[in-house]
């Protein structure tokens, strides 16, 4: 018998937050060169773009392909989605990750000028918010996802 998890809709927006993210990762492949470097990727990164090297590519499709996967573990947590395999472990890693991202420029900035970008200081407070999204969520839904089914 499946269990019915309740509505989540910190885990819900979670989802879509990193669905989003994953989306505009597929955009900025499309977009070439000038997405990469309006969307903080680098100079480097753009560079390897424009001479048509794959690197870029494949890093970039490798994190929207884990932004995927994230947002499918918050669907799946709010039991919108089939259950996956060691949901708990992996909500806790990823709400560590967003908000680790979040919250490092706050300890790098001081010390290293290219932190304290608008890109960083952005990109920091998103991902903050994603982690906070994925922590209130996981929280509020953890005794059920204890249970099997």
């Amino acid at each position: 018998m499946q269990i019915q998890l309740p509505n989540n809709k910190y885990l819900l927006i979670a989802a879509l937050l990193s669905i989003v993210a994953a989306v505009l990762h597929i955009a900025i492949i499309i977009g070439g060169p000038d997405w990469y470097r309006f969307f903080g990727a680098g100079e480097a990164m753009a560079k390897m773009a424009e001479a048509g090297e794959l690197q870029p590519t494949l890093i970039t499709i490798g994190i929207a392909t884990i932004l995927f996967s994230w947002g499918f573990y918050a669907l799946s947590a709010a039991g919108r989605a089939p259950r996956l395999p060691l949901i708990r472990t992996a909500l806790i890693v990823i709400t560590t990750i967003y908000l680790l991202r979040g919250l490092s420029v706050l300890f790098i900035a001081p010390f290293n000028i290219e932190f304290q970008s608008s890109f960083w200081i952005w990109s920091s407070a998103i991902c903050t918010f994603y982690g906070l999204a994925y922590a209130i969520g996981t929280w509020q839904q953890w005794p059920y996802l204890s249970k099997k089914g």
